[in-house]
């Protein structure tokens, strides 16, 4: 993504703007932030010092830590490094702190600005218990339902009661962690302490609820802005549907399920579940969308999503810009009939994974990254040739965002872009997107959040041959290789090999 922003920021609280983040979330704050004139900053661990973000900032800072994961989650060392290199502000990007109610404050406490809404806000729609209580106070809808916290004695009875079959959650959960459907009341009981352990795992957290589990629906969410002063905006829907293991893996907006009615009512029931918590900066209201037309909330997160560009895509808004300027004090100074969208846009999660073997997590040297160019494309990413996936984090490598005219044409040109793609050193699931995004009933829009699982030979089946432009740049990487590397380069050429041929 290329910004170009003419802003006047001389009034802005904050001069340098230090991104407390890695990968790709990283890059995209920097640009943005580096496009109005500001200060860049990073913060990385020793496993990120070869990184695009740690190449772009305009000043590094190393931070350390029993894991590359614990460094990114210390506190005290970000606050450290914002204070050392003069830092105004925190951009905490999606992760690790970013919905941390505790390090909003403390950012505010040494006298920085926090770029998110408030902590109380994060408080509150942060923990998923807590929110959807306040959304159905406030007279929007929520499923049927029951929560540990009312009464813990009762918890498991009220659950049999909303019947199968249903969904159990982690009060302060996310991606999918310790989430658990129950068709048979009969394995209820042993389900729900199995929920608890892995709650009181993820996030040290074992309280627990339960929903009514809506067949084969859709995942519906709307991107929201407010200022602070009053204005609450949406910005539109995005549909993730497609997902494993509960985490998504393609988004797009408009959703193809909505027709303008449904679209406007959900959108402006985010806008207004956003006005009833006067929230400020970048949200994302989630809803869970029944086959009937029916929508419930689902949970609200109080940061920057991942499959923002497509919002981006078709409104040519700048999400990241929104944040800085509403942090900064700016009103929004434009109303809701002021956003118009234009086009279809579709985002694709690249992860190094082995689709066929139950999208296990892969590794390997990055030896050749060749990213796809065109009209309509964009490549999201925070790792370059040369280096090297591991297993610190998560898996992803980059994010495919192509926009269209139409869906049509999005999809088409989603499909030469994942042909057009080089990425050689490790297993990724670019021939499972090509087979996902070719597949009929996905073209026809027909997709669930149990796509998958309806559909298991989509991950099995053989990945397409390459091109021959992806031929040829992996045949002149791995002689370029083997020639400047000698023997010291056959482990890694074999390893190379296995996985282009794979």
């Amino acid at each position: 993504m290329k910004n170009s922003l003419s802003h006047d920021t001389s009034a802005w609280p904050f001069k340098a703007v230090l991104v407390a983040n890695r990968g790709e979330i990283a890059v995209r704050v920097l640009r943005t932030v580096q496009a109005l004139g500001l200060k860049g900053i990073v913060v990385f661990h020793a496993a990120d010092r070869g990184t695009l973000a740690v190449q772009m900032a305009d000043q590094a800072i190393e931070i350390t830590g029993s894991t590359p994961v614990a460094a990114y989650l210390d506190a005290e060392q970000i606050l450290k490094a914002a204070r050392d290199s003069g830092a105004g502000a925190i951009h905490p990007g999606y992760g690790f702190l970013s919905e941390n109610a505790g390090f909003a404050c403390a950012v505010a406490a040494a006298g920085l600005v926090f770029i998110g809404p408030l902590p109380e806000q994060i408080e509150l729609m942060g923990d998923k218990v807590r929110a959807r209580n306040f959304v159905e106070r406030a007279g929007f809808p929520v499923a049927p339902s029951a929560i540990e916290d009312d009464d813990p004695t009762s918890f498991n009875d009220r659950a049999r009661a909303v019947g199968t079959p249903l969904l159990i959650k982690p009060s302060a959960g996310g991606g999918g962690k310790g989430m658990r459907i129950v068709r048979d009341l009969a394995l209820l009981d042993s389900e729900i302490e199995r929920a608890r352990s892995e709650g009181q795992r993820y996030f040290g957290d074992g309280r627990l609820y339960v929903e009514r589990y809506i067949e084969n629906p859709r995942h519906i969410e709307v991107q929201v802005l407010g200022d602070g002063y009053g204005s609450v905006v949406h910005v539109f829907e995005r549909e993730c549907s497609v997902q494993r293991r509960f985490q998504k893996i393609v988004e797009e907006t408009p959703s193809p399920a909505l027709t303008p009615e449904l679209r406007a009512r959900i959108c402006e029931t985010a806008a207004g579940i956003a006005r009833s918590a006067a929230y400020r900066n970048a949200g994302t209201v989630e809803f869970i969308f029944a086959q009937s037309g029916e929508f419930f909330f689902l949970e609200m997160n109080t940061r920057l999503q991942v499959e923002h560009p497509v919002t981006e895509a078709i409104t040519g808004k700048d999400l990241v810009f929104e944040q800085l300027r509403v942090a900064a004090g700016e009103p929004l100074g434009y109303t809701q009939a002021d956003l118009q969208t234009s086009g279809h846009a579709i985002e694709l999660r690249i992860y190094a994974e082995d689709a066929a073997r139950g999208y296990t997590p892969t590794t390997g040297p990055l030896l050749q990254l060749r990213a796809p160019e065109g009209e309509g494309l964009r490549w999201d990413s925070g790792v370059i040739e040369g280096g090297e996936v591991t297993a610190a984090f998560d898996p992803m490598i980059a994010k495919l965002i192509v926009h269209g005219t139409d869906r049509s044409e999005a999809l088409a040109r989603a499909d030469h872009a994942l042909r057009d793609t080089v990425l050689l050193g490790c297993k990724t699931n670019i021939g499972f997107l090509r087979r996902l995004i070719t597949h009929p009933a996905f073209i026809a829009g027909d997709v669930h959040t149990g796509f998958l699982d309806a559909n298991p030979q989509i991950a099995a089946e053989p990945d397409p041959a390459p091109s021959t432009l992806q031929a040829l740049l992996a045949a002149a990487s791995l002689s370029t290789k083997t020639m400047r590397d000698g023997a010291d380069a056959i482990p890694d050429l074999h390893a190379a090999l296995g996985a282009w041929r794979n």
